[in-house]
């Protein structure tokens, strides 16, 4: 593994094919089990994670999106943990996120480990 894949950065995993925002919206509580199973645990989480939604291919398809801030190895190894949960049904891409859409993960990653 080379040191630019070993970099933290973001990675957005999307999870398609619900017919409505609600549906998509559903998988997180069960995701944020998955990422986050003690809730209460002292800070910080080992991967800084959020949810937003995206519309799929047509108008019809909801894609639930989990951005991460880590390295490309555990961004796979998240993806096919939430492929896992999710079932064969639905179909999941990671590709690398836009730091300046995922901004609150950048900063949480920052702040929990002490960067400026």
């Amino acid at each position: 593994m080379s040191a630019a894949e070993d970099r933290p950065g973001v990675y957005e995993i999307h999870i398609h094919g619900y017919p409505t925002s609600q549906e998509a919206l559903a998988l997180q509580h069960p995701i944020e089990r998955l990422l986050c199973p003690a809730p209460d645990h002292v800070p910080p989480c080992e991967i800084p994670w959020s949810f937003t939604l995206a519309g799929g291919e047509d108008e019809a398809s909801t894609a639930l999106v989990l951005g991460v801030y880590t390295s490309r190895g555990q961004a796979a190894q998240v993806a096919d943990r939430v492929r896992t949960l999710v079932g064969e049904t639905r179909t999941g891409a990671v590709s690398e996120g836009e730091a300046g859409e995922w901004e609150e993960l950048v900063e949480q990653y920052r702040f929990e480990k002490g960067l400026r």
